[in-house]
């Protein structure tokens, strides 16, 4: 196996050949779908007369467009209630697994996959979602693809790709109090830039990861395309087998043992070559906040909002436009900037770690006068485990809404959306123009306990400060 990398490895454990074009056919061992990049998909296999080649490793849920106030059916938007009937009907035509709104299974399609044990090392996995490479925590290649490509695995179980390169990316020692996962991952696209990663897979490694729980490690994987990479992975340590063990859809009893042995096989080797290395001191990472209109704008809490002058020359164009977009200025702290929504949720921050950290900082507290503060749970589970915890009432009790799961303010494809100019403190992923459902609503990304800091203080604010209260 070339090289040693756990990259190298699935690849060619999983290549069927090599086209004429000289892209590697790959085998798709597993293939997620949602209500929104599948109908088209459905309609051109109809067209050409094709069937789902696998459809027991297809699985689907419905997430991007489903409300989280009142999830009665018909849903109130036309749109979306033919999109939820698209794919009931093509997964009961196909005999695909469908995770429904009260299955006690449905949530966002990258949370219900690894929660389930669906997402194990050595895989390879496809969604029509960019965000699919969150499940590279495990040690799993997932790549996010468009309509055609979906339409290509669910005919063939297989994808038509060019092979990446690998950049090891090592982050080592302890995060600091009020510094997490997202702090990480936003530190580390800030530094290499959101195009840094392109025709790269970013092995994330370092004693830093080590000492994170998988769900950590999902948000870190789950922004690798953020910073530009197809796709972002862990290595799987004993860290990945606890979390695995006994979930739905992971191996049992002999089986499981045989598993193990192989997924310790597929790691990285010691002396595995990179195409590229980056190291990182975990003791430097602030608790960061992007101020622009991409993901590698952030800056630590407590800097000020960089000069153009600071910037690299490729950099100030975009700069410039986020000034004027955002109606920030060089050289203003960010820190104290006015919020008026504040969103806990998403792929990237909405597991059950996520609503206990910011349980933390709600708890004994009040959402500040003016702000509209939420709670979306990833999925069904996650909504289920936090209430019997009492995370809900806590949440409630400080002056957040509670709401249903999905995808919800993210993507904004559904209720959940900025008015107008608002600002927002949001644990999604993304802070394009326009993302959160408003053309003119502005984006400030953060870690679910910063967002819940903002809420309290009704502005941006440093997260340990209120720790430093409690401790």
């Amino acid at each position: 196996m070339s090289k040693g990398t756990l990259f190298d490895k699935v690849w060619d454990l999983h290549t069927v050949g090599t086209l004429p074009s000289g892209l590697t056919q790959l085998f798709i061992g597993l293939h997620l779908i949602h209500e929104v990049t599948s109908p088209q998909a459905f309609a051109m296999l109809r067209e050409r007369g094709l069937k789902v080649l696998f459809p027991q490793r297809t699985i689907a849920t419905v997430d991007h467009i489903v409300p989280t106030e009142n999830q009665a059916r018909p849903f109130v938007d036309t749109m979306a209630e033919e999109m939820i009937q698209a794919l009931e009907q093509n997964c009961q035509e196909n005999g695909i697994t469908f995770y429904n709104i009260g299955s006690g299974s449905q949530g966002i399609v990258h949370v219900i996959a690894p929660e389930q044990g669906l997402t194990q090392p050595g895989m390879t996995i496809a969604c029509g979602d960019s965000h699919t490479s969150s499940h590279g925590a495990f040690g799993a290649i997932a790549f996010g693809i468009g309509t055609s490509q979906v339409r290509d695995v669910l005919a063939s179980q297989t994808l038509a790709l060019s092979k990446l390169k690998v950049r090891k990316i090592e982050v080592n020692g302890t995060l600091n109090p009020g510094v997490y996962a997202k702090d990480v991952i936003l530190h580390i696209i800030r530094t290499l830039g959101v195009k840094g990663g392109v025709g790269y897979a970013y092995e994330y490694a370092g004693t830093t990861f080590e000492q994170m729980n998988m769900e950590e490690r999902m948000t870190v994987c789950n922004m690798a395309i953020e910073g530009g990479a197809r796709c972002g992975y862990v290595n799987p340590d004993q860290v990945t087998y606890d979390y695995l063990k006994g979930r739905d859809f992971a191996p049992k009893d002999a089986d499981w043992d045989q598993a193990v042995a192989w997924w310790e096989s597929i790691k990285s080797d010691a002396d595995a070559e990179y195409d590229d290395v980056v190291v990182f001191d975990a003791g430097e990472i602030p608790p960061t906040v992007t101020w622009g209109i991409t993901p590698g704008q952030g800056i630590g809490v407590n800097q000020l909002i960089p000069k153009p002058e600071e910037l690299l020359e490729e950099d100030r164009f975009i700069a410039e436009e986020a000034y004027s977009y955002m109606d920030l200025f060089p050289g203003q702290p960010i820190k104290g900037t006015k919020v008026d929504v504040c969103f806990i949720g998403s792929c990237t921050n909405g597991r059950i770690s996520d609503l206990r950290e910011a349980a933390k900082i709600a708890q004994g507290r009040q959402v500040a006068e003016g702000v509209k503060a939420f709670v979306v749970p990833g999925s069904e589970r996650v909504k289920k485990e936090a209430e019997a915890e009492g995370l809900d009432k806590i949440f409630q009790a400080a002056g957040f809404e509670w709401r249903e799961p999905g995808c919800s303010m993210c993507l904004a494809m559904n209720p959940d959306k900025l008015q107008g100019r608002q600002i927002s403190a949001s644990s999604s992923n993304r802070n394009f123009k326009g993302r959160q459902g408003s053309a003119s609503g502005r984006t400030l990304l953060m870690s679910p306990a910063m967002v819940a800091t903002a809420a309290i203080k009704g502005e941006v604010s440093d997260v340990r400060d209120l720790l430093t209260v409690d401790g």
